[in-house]
Order: structure tokens, then sequence, then C-alpha cells
């Protein structure tokens, strides 16, 4: 692997693999790495861009990777899965995708992993946001000189990533539940239903990834020296996506009072409904029966007749209001 040959089958040149960035890392710190193919003896870190052909014939002539590791690595599969073969272990693991000009998307993209005792491979299809962040702290953190502190450093990016996430949406939440529970204007649905799946993006994506490390810890081919970090890692998956369910439940229960309270909105204005058409009803049967085109009406023949029936309909009015509240249905 450290020295990869630039020479193809057919004679001529290999394309030059699509390396995004690269770093020696040794007890000096970080240096920048140039070539692929660049001999070291110090542990490397390599950030490769699949969509350049290059960088998949490199994987898959030159790289010094047992068979099923390259194969998870220029694989089209986005699931999460991990492998470990020969002392080299494998992950495709969810990451957040970022675009050239904008850095929060809602998009996820994979990002696949080899990882050896003296070199770790990143390789990612589209721009995903963890790579800017490893790279800037592997320029400024101490050296990372083992590949158990490269696995922690990479998944701890993407975590921290996702945790930032959460308590912004949490913090979302809890906003909209201070502004419904002080009466002022209630959160919208379209809002809180965006945050439902963001979350919902969130838990998958962490859920995953603990489902990834649990089988890795779970496997006897796992290198022992590697053990303690998976397990540490399993860990803190674990708290994220206990966090992300914590936020999703929060978030659950303010959609359930804003639909009890829609509800509750909603009966009373039946209840008012019906009590208005229960008191409207006999003085329209009054007035309906003294409209009748046929003869002996009711104060047809007297000068203040229609006085007298206003008030015969508003008497009837008043008769059912009391009905009703004798009943016990109007409320106080």
């Amino acid at each position: 692997m450290d020295h990869a040959p630039r020479i193809g089958s057919d004679g001529g040149l290999a394309p030059r693999p699509g390396l995004i960035w690269g770093f020696a890392l040794g007890a000096g710190g970080a240096r920048p790495i140039e070539r692929i193919d660049e001999s070291s003896d110090e542990f490397r870190w390599l950030h490769l861009n699949l969509a350049d052909q290059g960088t998949r014939h490199w994987i898959a002539h030159a790289a010094g990777f047992p068979a099923d590791v390259r194969d998870l690595l220029l694989s089209a599969e986005t699931h999460q899965r991990a492998l470990i073969e020969g002392g080299a272990i494998g992950c495709a693991l969810h990451d957040l995708e970022r675009d050239f000009d904008v850095v929060d998307t809602t998009r996820v993209g994979v990002l696949r992993v080899a990882l050896t005792a003296g070199l770790i491979v990143t390789a990612r299809h589209h721009p995903l946001r963890s790579a800017d962040l490893i790279r800037d702290r592997l320029m400024r953190a101490p050296a990372i000189t083992q590949p158990g502190a490269a696995l922690d450093l990479l998944v701890g990016t993407i975590s921290g990533l996702v945790a930032r996430i959460t308590r912004d949406l949490s913090a979302a939440v809890q906003h909209a539940e201070d502004s419904f529970l002080d009466d002022l204007d209630a959160p919208l649905t379209r809002d809180l239903i965006g945050i439902r799946r963001r979350l919902a993006q969130l838990h998958r994506l962490a859920d995953g990834m603990r489902a990834v490390f649990i089988r890795l810890e779970q496997d006897d081919d796992l290198p022992e020296f590697l053990l303690s970090v998976v397990e540490r890692l399993s860990q803190q998956l674990a708290a994220l996506d206990g966090d992300i369910a914590a936020v999703q439940v929060q978030l659950r229960l303010l959609r359930e009072e804003l639909d009890l309270q829609a509800a509750q909105r909603t009966n009373t204005n039946l209840y008012v409904l019906s009590i208005m058409t229960a008191l409207m009803l006999p003085a329209t049967l009054v007035t309906g029966i003294i409209r009748m085109n046929t003869g002996g009406l009711p104060f047809a023949g007297m000068p203040a007749g229609t006085f007298a029936a206003t008030l015969l309909a508003l008497a009837a009015a008043a008769g059912t209001y009391l009905m009703l509240r004798a009943m016990g249905l109007m409320r106080r």
C-alpha cells in the first residue's frame, strides 16, 4: 500500500487518483501529502474522491487492502455496514452532505472507510461536512499516530455534527413549546413537520452507525488494540441516539398538546353552534307557522300582530333556554 504502482496493466500511466487531501501523521504533527503513492513510515490519512475514475482504478488495482474491503470502498450500496478481513476494517457510514456554497444541507451521504495499522482511507462521492472538520483538526490537534485515534476522530466528528444539530432542534422545540404555553403565536404545523423529518433522519443515521459498531465490537476478528475504542464509540453513539429520541418525545408531546387544543377549540365552536341552533329552532317554528298562507292565521287581524308574534318567538327561545339549563346542557 505504501508503494502503490503508478503503471497500469496496459503498460501506460495509470489514471491519477483523486486525492482531496492527505496527511502523514507523525510525532511532529500532520504533514500534507501531495501524491497518493507517496512512501512514508508514518501513519497516513488519505481522503479520496470516488467520483474520480483514477481513484477507483487505484483502489481496485493498487491498494493493498483485502478484496472485500476494496469492494466495500467501490460499492454503490448506501446502507451502513462494516466488515473485518485480513486485519483491515472496512466501513460504510452515513454523514451529512454539503454543497460548495451551502454548508448546512438536509442530505445524507455515505463515507466509506478502510483502516489498517498504518493507513486510513476515507472516500466519498459527494462533499461531506465532516471531511473539512477532520482536516482542520488534523492540522491543529496533537499528532494522531494510531488507527484507534483516527477512528475515534472520524466517528467523533460525525457524531459531534449530529449532536449540534440535535441541540439546535431541541432549542427550536423548546421555543415552540414556550410560545404555546405562554399563549403566544402557536407554532406552525409545517415547521414542526420539518423538525420531525430532520429528527427522523438523524435518528436513522445515529442508530445505524451504533449498530455498525456493535457488530464490530462483537466480531472476534476485531484487533485487540481497537476493542476499547469501538466499545467507547458504541456507548457514545447510543447516548447520542438517546438524546435524539428525547427530542422526538418532546416534539410528540407538543404535537399532542396542539392537537388537543385544536380539538377543544373545535368542540367549543360546535357547542356554541349547537346551542344557537337549539335556541333559534322554536323561534323559527313560530315564524314559520305565522307565515303559512292558510286561513285562520294567528295575529292576522291584530294591529300589533307582528309585535305579538315577535314576543311569542322570543318566549319560545327563552323557554328552550330554561329547559336546556334545567337539563344541565348549558355551560357556565
